[in-house]
């Protein structure tokens, strides 16, 4: 399969009538489901030079932070994999190389065609896991199958999300308009980022949370005044088989949604930066939302992941049992429209 260029980053592309996808071979993101109609990609790309995480050092690219989120922050971009982990590694675990969020954004992919589509896969060496995502495309929609294989001869417990960033020209302040199968959630129980507007560990009903300057959220629409920033976890809605969330872009007339199995990825996390964060690489230019679907409610240590065990009566990581393969199914859908969609028909 023919490599191409991605923001200066190594990449595969494949493409429909109606959409372009690309990968990155380091660190595997969806870097890009280009809408061809209008012109737009959804995801994010960081306002800062990406790097592939193989050629990144603390002492030559102070750019991206000397800690354990630094090598992820060089080459993310768009949909990156939160895998074994989701949050920031142990002390120990850092200092024996493990990244934040795991290996799964930043190994090297084998990225070759498959039935018409693109399937990528990596060896998490660290982890001890096989890991493999195969994408294809019909009209507006990508179906993607993921596989993870436990290597060794215990059960795992593990986090598995999928990081999904949403930034401009489609995320604008105060107009990008969300929809999601939410129910009980429940805001960031510590301090999140410089800008936290939101009552450290409140609980609440989607999509209304409690601000710190008394009132409310609607977490239906995207913030519009900076600095801003805020982390929810919701729990997807248990009496449906599927779970959704849907974005819509007023100005490119788009929605742009996943729709996921909720037995598969029970949680979803809201990440909100509006110029809040000053360092560098931010530098106080980011505006981002992720919609973060996955096993995991919060971003968090691996111990503290296990700790936690529940919230709302439903576990807080997934087990893969011993030399086992654990393989969920998603959509990512891409279509025009004149509101927003009210939810994800399967």
């Amino acid at each position: 399969m023919p490599f191409t260029r991605y923001r200066g980053r190594r990449a595969v592309s494949i493409e429909n009538k109606a959409l372009r996808l690309t990968v990155l071979v380091e660190g595997g993101h969806i870097a890009e489901i280009l809408d061809k109609r209008s012109g737009v990609n959804p995801l994010w790309t960081p306002s800062w030079e990406s790097i592939e995480p193989s050629t990144f050092g603390p002492a030559h690219h102070a750019l991206y932070g000397a800690g354990a989120d630094g090598k992820l922050l060089a080459g993310i971009m768009g949909h990156n994999l939160c895998l074994d982990i989701f949050g920031g590694p142990s002390e120990e675990e850092a200092a024996a190389g493990l990244t934040a969020h795991g290996e799964g954004s930043v190994v090297p992919y084998q990225l070759e065609e498959a039935n018409g589509g693109l399937a990528a896969h990596a060896e998490f060496p660290k982890a001890h896991l096989s890991f493999t995502r195969r994408l294809t495309l019909k009209g507006g929609t990508v179906r993607v199958l993921e596989s993870v294989r436990n290597l060794t001869e215990c059960d795992r417990p593990i986090g598995w999300t999928q990081h999904v960033t949403l930034g401009p020209p489609f995320l604008e302040n105060g107009a990008t308009e969300f929809r999601a199968s939410a129910t009980r959630s429940q805001v960031f129980e510590s301090q999140f980022g410089p800008g936290d507007y939101l009552v450290a560990g409140a609980e609440f009903d989607w999509p209304m949370a409690p601000r710190i300057d008394g009132g409310t959220t609607d977490l239906r629409r995207s913030i519009d005044s900076p600095p801003a920033s805020a982390y929810t976890a919701h729990l997807m809605d248990p009496s449906r088989d599927d779970a959704f969330f849907v974005a819509f872009s007023p100005a490119a007339r788009l929605a742009f949604g996943y729709r996921w199995k909720q037995r598969d990825f029970p949680w979803m996390g809201i990440w909100e930066e509006n110029r809040s964060r000053q360092g560098s690489p931010w530098n106080g230019q980011a505006i981002t939302r992720g919609m973060e679907f996955g096993v995991s409610p919060y971003p968090e240590t691996r111990r503290a992941m296990i700790e936690r065990g529940r919230l709302f009566g439903v576990p807080t990581y997934r087990w893969i049992p011993a030399r086992s393969e654990v393989t969920v199914e998603y959509a990512v859908i891409v279509m025009q429209a004149t509101a927003v969609p009210e939810t994800l028909a399967p």
